[in-house]
């Protein structure tokens, strides 16, 4: 019992020293005009800021983008924003050119799976396979399996042809 009571008092005196091997000081600054206050841990920084040192429980920070501050009206911040999203530089074309072959190759793709989809459902005959001549239930099941994937492939086809008619003109097509 003595033992486990040293035991326990020394493992206290550790953890302690620890802790105060880890602790740091945190300094609370003014912001620039007036702004939202800057939290630092170098202590030359906060004395040459003049900052006040932070106490009296656990301080957490999470750092943050500064958000800008608009002098001119909505209308024009928005219209500065679609000028940037829609540059046409030399980049942006390659970009786009690369993500047409993309998404062409990839409508070239599916629609090779569909046209093979289709031909193994047969207008909705497809041939029965192994033990579904046995099992109509299985046929019935895989023909509904057929029919759902050729919607998801239609389905995905219409949206590589939306997103290809969206890209501007520019671009080269391949074919």
């Amino acid at each position: 019992m003595k033992n486990t009571l040293l035991l326990s008092t020394l493992s206290l005196l550790l953890a302690g020293a620890g802790n105060v091997a880890w602790a740091q000081q945190v300094f609370r600054c003014a912001g620039i005009g007036g702004s939202t206050p800057e939290y630092i841990n170098n202590a030359k920084e906060a004395q040459t800021r003049s900052c006040k040192l932070v106490s009296g429980g656990n301080v957490t920070v999470v750092q943050s983008t500064p958000v800008a501050k608009s002098t001119s009206s909505s209308s024009s911040a928005s219209t500065s924003t679609v000028r940037v999203a829609t540059a046409s530089g030399p980049e942006q074309r390659a970009r786009d050119s690369d993500s047409r072959a993309i998404l062409e190759a990839e409508l070239k793709k599916a629609e090779a799976k569909l046209a093979e989809q289709q031909k193994e459902f047969n207008n909705g005959e497809p041939e029965k396979q192994g033990i579904e001549g046995r099992n109509y239930q299985r046929y019935l099941d895989r023909v509904a399996e057929l029919k759902d994937s050729i919607a998801r492939n239609q389905s995905d086809i219409a949206g590589l042809k939306r997103e290809i008619s969206r890209l501007p003109s520019g671009a080269p097509a391949l074919n």
